[in-house]
């Protein structure tokens, strides 16, 4: 059954709008509260609008109703709204920050209510304690250009449209980890002591979440996700920058046999200079028709050629685009094609070239069952590789640790990740087949030449796979006890569907 309303007073729209029974009072419920004029509605400009801002074209669904709150108060009582009584058991809603998550449903939602964070988006240094205060809706590209001019850095996303809060709660990796390990442990504190910035709980109270303030929460924050609550601001560490060198160069497929011990050597000694961070990847386009070998260099001090690159350098290039720059010039450079369906698949395993090898031959063998089967023309299948050894790991212990349980392991490691994109709804059964097939092979094959890991890095990481889980049985049941002590009536276990959930890991 359906309900027909005439929403002309409240959202300049004359034409009714239909909606489902059921959902009806979850998305007119906001009328009678002060977000009423925060709340869009289909068939309206700003809500396609939000929709269409969605980076990947799998995550584009269309919910009953989107709320954009400005402030932490805003949250609290979107979410208060929701989680009454009589509207728990059908009141679905999403929670999104940037939204640069590649599977639907993940920060959206079909027949609920997506919380869209993205007017929540400024950064503010404090150079009192040297700190920058960023709210959740901001994305890497604008908080690098605002503190750019500042002369001062926080560690953050490798991409300009990528989204703070999801990065931040999922672990995050940067280019900086290798100095101050990951993106949540820089977070000192998730609240700013000020109204328009904290944690909000499913009951709509506010708290705040820091070493000394509910450290437990503060703590299954950095990498437990969406489990416990709504994070509204993030205090990070703020450090000094001057510029950075760095930018992508191209090789010819021929060069593999020089890529992989290049890559090998430089995770097995980034230590000796961790200004530098490296990014290797193949990455194959139907529109060219070739495989090429692209490697991804940052370094963190305005060095051109740093020794810890020697190398990669030394490999013969096609193009180069490395210089003297800025990390916000730099992230837009990284930006992957926008508006396709894409999937994302990530694996970790020792640093190893057999595992580079091997995946490097799945990369090719993938591509030619897609090319006898696509029914696409835009299409393209990239397989990279990033440094993950010990060292990041270890700057996470000194920091307070978090939940992502690397510190377990004492090697050196490569953090794999596939992203497949193309153009049309036809090939999606293709795709998604391909990768998983590609990334059980993989698995398989580090299984049996003993180089195997079980670590699942929750920001790259398919529905189909278990990234909680791979955290470690402590970290596991930490991150459980806590939503349990937090959310008591499991609203982010039941009543938010999207994201990684500790009672289905």
């Amino acid at each position: 059954m359906q309900i027909c309303l005439n929403l002309a007073v409240l959202s300049n729209i004359f034409s009714p709008i239909c909606v489902p029974l059921n959902l009806e009072s979850c998305c007119t419920a906001f009328q009678s509260t002060t977000l009423r004029d925060k709340v869009l509605y289909p068939d309206t400009v700003a809500y396609h609008a939000s929709v269409e801002s969605y980076y990947f074209a799998d995550a584009r669904l269309e919910p009953s109703c989107i709320v954009q709150p400005e402030t932490a108060k805003d949250v609290a009582l979107a979410v208060s709204t929701l989680t009454t009584p009589d509207r728990r058991e059908r009141c679905q809603f999403a929670i999104r920050s940037g939204g640069h998550t590649s599977w639907p449903g993940a920060a959206n939602i079909e027949k609920g209510v997506t919380i869209d964070l993205t007017r929540m988006n400024s950064t503010t240094f404090h150079q009192e304690n040297y700190t920058v205060s960023i709210l959740p809706g901001a994305r890497w590209g604008s908080v690098y250009k605002t503190l750019h001019p500042l002369g001062v850095l926080v560690t953050g996303g490798r991409a300009s449209s990528v989204g703070v809060g999801g990065i931040t709660l999922g672990g995050g990796n940067s280019f900086f980890a290798s100095r101050y390990g990951f993106v949540c442990d820089s977070v000192l504190n998730f609240e700013a002591g000020d109204p328009l910035g904290h944690v909000v709980l499913a009951n709509g109270e506010i708290i705040n979440a820091n070493n000394q303030t509910n450290p437990d929460l503060f703590r299954a924050l950095k990498g437990g996700s969406n489990n416990f609550g709504i994070v509204t601001k993030f205090d990070y560490a703020a450090f000094e920058s001057i510029g950075l060198w760095g930018g992508v160069i191209a090789h010819d497929k021929s060069t593999t046999a020089q890529q992989a011990p290049a890559l090998v050597n430089f995770t097995n000694h980034v230590e000796k200079d961790p200004y530098a961070s490296l990014i290797t990847s193949w990455h194959y386009s139907s529109a060219r028709g070739v495989t090429m070998v692209s490697n991804i260099l940052d370094h963190a001090k305005p060095i051109e050629d740093a020794s810890i690159f020697d190398q990669v350098l030394a490999i013969p290039r096609v193009s180069s685009s490395l210089r003297l720059t800025n990390l916000h010039d730099l992230t837009d450079e990284l930006e992957l094609a926008r508006g396709l369906g894409t999937r994302f698949l990530t694996l970790t395993f020792k640093n190893d070239p057999r595992m580079i090898q091997k995946a490097v031959d799945l990369h090719d063998r993938s591509i030619e069952l897609a090319k006898a089967k696509t029914r696409t023309k835009e299409w393209t299948f990239t397989s990279f590789f990033q440094p993950l050894p010990k060292l990041f790991s270890q700057h996470s212990v000194t920091r307070g640790g978090n939940m992502l349980g690397l510190d377990r392991f004492d090697e050196n490691l490569l953090l794999f990740l596939i992203v497949l994109s193309w153009g049309g709804l036809e090939d999606d059964a293709l795709f998604d087949s391909l990768g998983k097939t590609a990334i059980q092979q993989l698995d398989t094959y580090a299984r049996e030449i003993g180089a195997d890991n079980e670590f699942i890095y929750l920001n790259y990481a398919d529905p189909s796979q278990n990234p909680l889980r791979s955290y470690g049985e402590e970290n596991l049941a930490e991150i459980r006890r806590v939503a349990e002590k937090y959310d008591p009536e499991h609203v982010f276990q039941e009543q938010v569907p999207g994201g990684f959930k500790v009672s289905k890991a």
